[in-house]
């Protein structure tokens, strides 16, 4: 993966936007901050976008968080800290792709849930060799096991769909 986007930034921006300010330090479990904080993410930008720009908006964000994590584990001169929650914010939204259509006929809120509670658990317990991807140098590490745990939760999402229609 190419990273160039967090490159530019200052050492104290990279810190600051991995962090998202002062969420990344509230609490016992910056990671579920960060985990609602995509929730949003999800229902502001992405619940109506077309596939195509979902997808592509999904792509552009985790190059972007891969370059910035990357960055910012420079700043804080720690490998993955929990502080770093950005990787929880553009992971969240893959979550619930291709459940759009189905959001129309059940309530949404049962998506929003599970989704939520399902990525917390696999992003916590990091099963199905997820564990593996925080070997991977800088923000991809930080990044991308975040990204599997996601789709671990759409699939596993996809699986209660076919199963309860």
């Amino acid at each position: 993966m190419i990273i160039f986007w967090g490159n530019g930034f200052s050492p104290n921006l990279s810190r600051k936007l991995a962090t998202l300010g002062p969420i990344g330090y509230w609490g016992k479990m910056p990671g579920t901050n960060g985990s609602f904080v995509g929730l949003l993410l999800y229902t502001l930008f992405f619940h109506n976008l077309s596939p195509f720009f979902y997808l592509f908006n999904c792509l552009l964000l985790i190059t972007m968080a891969c370059s910035i994590c990357t960055q910012a584990e420079i700043a804080i001169g720690q490998k993955d800290p929990s502080c770093v929650i950005l990787d929880e914010v553009v992971a969240m939204p893959l979550c619930f792709i291709g459940l759009q259509p189905y959001m129309q006929h059940y309530p949404v809120w049962r998506f929003m849930l599970a989704g939520f509670l399902l990525f917390r658990l696999l992003d916590i317990t990091k099963p199905f060799g997820i564990n593996k991807l925080q070997a991977l140098p800088g923000g991809q590490g930080v990044v991308l096991d975040d990204v599997a745990a996601a789709l671990g939760v759409c699939f596993i999402l996809h699986i209660a769909l076919l199963i309860i229609t």
